[in-house]
Parts: C-alpha cells; sequence; structure tokens
C-alpha cells in the first residue's frame, strides 16, 4: 500500500496556507494559490518559470477560463480576470466572517465553489454551482469547511469533501449538472487527520490530502484505500496531476497554525510519474 515514489520539492515557498493546485494545459502550467496571502502562484515546470498575482481579497482557489484568464473564488463571491488582468465580479454575495475556499470546474464547465466561515462555525458555509453566465444555484447550504469537489471519467459521479465530516462523499450526477444521491464513498480514521484538496485520476481513482495527516492517499471507485504516500510536511492541503502526460502528483502544503513548520511546509511538492490525470476544463464562463 506504501509507494516507492519519492516526494520531491517542486517549488520552494512558504505560503501560510497553500491550496488549490490546479494544471492549466493550454499554457503548460501549474496554477495555485495562497488564500490567507491573498495570492496566486503559476509554476511552469519545463522552464522553472514563475509568476505571482495580488488579489484584494482571500482568494479561494483560482481556475483558468477557457477564453484566457483566470475566475477566482474571494471572500465575497466569484471574480473574473481576464487576459491582461482586468477584474469583474461574477457573482457577487457578501457574508460578515465566511470566505470562499476551494472550487472546481465540472465537466460541462460550470464551476462549484466552496465557502467557509473563518471561525469554521458547523453549517455556516455553502457549495454553489456557477453557470458560465453567473447563474448561482446553492447546492448545499450547512457545509463547514467546503472542500475537495471533482468528478469520475465517465462524469457520472461527483466526489465531495466537507472536511469535519472525515468524509469522501459521493454524489449522482444528473442531466444538466445537477447532483443528488449523496452518500460516502471512505471515511479516514481517527488519528490520520483529515480530508482536504481531492483530485480524481484517469483510473477514477480518488486522491485526497490529509490535513494533520502528513500524507496523500489514493481510494479506489469502490472506496478501497490503495495507497499512502507519507510526507514531509504536517498540512498538505490539496493535489492535482500536472506536466507532461499529467503523470506528476503536485501537491500544496500550509505553515498556518504550526509553531515549528517543517522546511517544506507552505511550499509545492511533487510526486513524479505517479499515476495518470485526467485533463481539467476550464471555467466556460
Amino acid at each position: 500500500m506504501g509507494s516507492g515514489t519519492e516526494v520531491e520539492t517542486a517549488l520552494q515557498a512558504s505560503a501560510e496556507l497553500g491550496e488549490g493546485p490546479t494544471w492549466d494545459p493550454a499554457a503548460g502550467r501549474l496554477i495555485w494559490v495562497d488564500i490567507l496571502g491573498a495570492r496566486v502562484h503559476t509554476f511552469d515546470p519545463a522552464t522553472g518559470n514563475r509568476t505571482l498575482m495580488t488579489t484584494e481579497q482571500h482568494v479561494g482557489a483560482a481556475k483558468p477560463r477557457a477564453g484566457g484568464g483566470l475566475v477566482v473564488n474571494l471572500r465575497d463571491g466569484v471574480g473574473l480576470y481576464d487576459a491582461d488582468g482586468g477584474f469583474s465580479w461574477l457573482h457577487r454575495d457578501p457574508s460578515p466572517g465566511r470566505r470562499g475556499n476551494d472550487a472546481a470546474v465540472a465537466p460541462d464547465g460550470a464551476l462549484w465553489a466552496g465557502t467557509m466561515c473563518y471561525d469554521e462555525t458547523p453549517g455556516g458555509g455553502t457549495l454553489v454551482r456557477l453557470a458560465p453566465d453567473g447563474t448561482a444555484t446553492t447546492v448545499l447550504d450547512d457545509v463547514t469547511v467546503s472542500n475537495g469537489t471533482g468528478w469520475s471519467p465517465d462524469g457520472q459521479r461527483m466526489y465531495y469533501i466537507d472536511t469535519p465530516t472525515r468524509r469522501i462523499d459521493i454524489f449522482d450526477v444528473h442531466e444538466g449538472g445537477a447532483v443528488a444521491g449523496r452518500r460516502p464513498l471512505a471515511g479516514i480514521e481517527e488519528g490520520a487527520g483529515y480530508p482536504d484538496g481531492l483530485t480524481v485520476d484517469a483510473d477514477g481513482c480518488v486522491w485526497v490530502a490529509l490535513w494533520d495527516g502528513a500524507a496523500v492517499r489514493r481510494y479506489t471507485p469502490e472506496g478501497v484505500l490503495d495507497r499512502v504516500v507519507g510526507l514531509p510536511v504536517q498540512r498538505p492541503t490539496a493535489c492535482a496531476f500536472g506536466g507532461a502526460g499529467l503523470a506528476d502528483l503536485y501537491i500544496t502544503t500550509a505553515r498556518v497554525g504550526l509553531n515549528e513548520p517543517s522546511p517544506q511546509a507552505g511550499s509545492l511538492l511533487v510526486l513524479p510519474d505517479t499515476g495518470t490525470g485526467l485533463a481539467q476544463p476550464p471555467f466556460a464562463g
């Protein structure tokens, strides 16, 4: 069940709360955020080139748009950056004490954006589906820490994590992108950390980063744990496949709340040649 793959530091950094790695195939680069640092990072592993953009608010996620630019999940809602850096709001929904957290783009090009309260008030967060035209549908309104979201290779299942539940859940996807039938895929046992961000590979297996668990795990579509990779950081936050052939698993990490973080905490890690990812669609808006 263990992995022979050796974790490497793809990019030494000191992000307070690194999150949301996303491979942008059009640009051949990885996009990731430092939520509490209000920064969007990009990294091209082939050249080592990197960019840094500061946002006006805490940024929970940043995803590529079909026409260039980014869609970002901010404190007060979801915004759009166009290719030359101009900003506009797509869906503004401020709520005192709440911010955007993880987000994901569905196979149909819609954005699923989660929120949470800064103090992690139980049930204080949401999961909202944003159509490309900005139409917002609240799918869940009783979430505590909205996190990993992803879809099976055939698009028939959506996986979702509300971190304090310690579960990876499954929804059935229906026509028009609606979901129903929530049920557990797998639970994380006491003492193994908390499930945070996830990604789905080409085999339909679910990879999940374990906050305070110093590991990533892979679960089969039947919910069987079949791989565990230990990491040199206490708080890995999320993972995504990228690079040539989508073979490398990139992992974001956090320093926040740690009195003595490890040297790699806040850096971008990578497990080279560890699987095959699914190409992620850009946001269609």
